[in-house]
């Protein structure tokens, strides 16, 4: 059974054009600038995943949404840097538009000048104070997927950012990164629960 009706996408031009959403504004991709396999397409799914999982293929920077009908959607990625990978199965345990950005402690250890960003949960009520304001230079972007693995928080994310020119690199700490347009995307067919493999 097909997860979803195959979208139709419209030309890049329009797909990766300046966005308005949330009260922020999306800059353009300049999109002839990225090595056309890492824009959004529609191809034929090779994951063998059930409809509807979302596949992280670690050696091409690619992230596959299964359709279910042979199809799948296909996103460019950037990649957590040497040392820093995670793979696994896992699920979507929380999703948030614009969300705020908490480094860990120990992205901050390893970059001091992250410090202001520090963030505490005062009162031991699980509300966290702190972090960067959502925006266009957060660089959580415009959506995150949080990962999950046995009802517990990785640490990992899916999520948007505005460095499109890493998209194709491994140079985050670990998360799986998309274009702010194609991460809008994902999120609008990705619901919580949505299985994830990362290879």
């Amino acid at each position: 059974m097909p997860f979803g009706p195959e979208p139709r996408f419209p030309p890049f031009e329009e797909m990766y054009a300046t966005k308005r959403d949330g009260g922020f504004t999306i800059p353009a991709i300049p999109y002839e600038r990225v090595p056309e396999r890492y824009l959004r397409q529609v191809v034929r799914d090779t994951t063998r995943e059930a409809p509807g999982t979302v596949v992280v293929d670690t050696r091409q920077h690619f992230l596959f949404l299964a359709l279910g009908n042979g199809n799948a959607i296909r996103y460019g990625v950037g990649l957590g840097r040497a040392g820093f990978e995670w793979s696994g199965r896992a699920e979507v345990g929380a999703r948030r538009r614009w969300p705020r950005w908490f480094p860990p402690d120990e992205m901050i250890d390893r970059e001091p000048e992250l410090e202001r960003y520090r963030a505490s949960d005062k009162d031991g009520d699980n509300v966290w104070e702190g972090g960067m304001d959502p925006g266009i230079t957060n660089p959580l972007g415009a959506r995150a997927l949080y990962i999950y693995q046995d009802g517990k928080d990785t640490l990992y994310r899916l999520h948007g950012n505005p460095q499109w020119t890493s998209i194709g690199q491994s140079v985050s700490s670990g998360c799986v990164r998309l274009m702010n347009q194609d991460v809008i995307d994902l999120y609008s067919r990705v619901p919580e629960g949505t299985p994830i493999v990362v290879r």
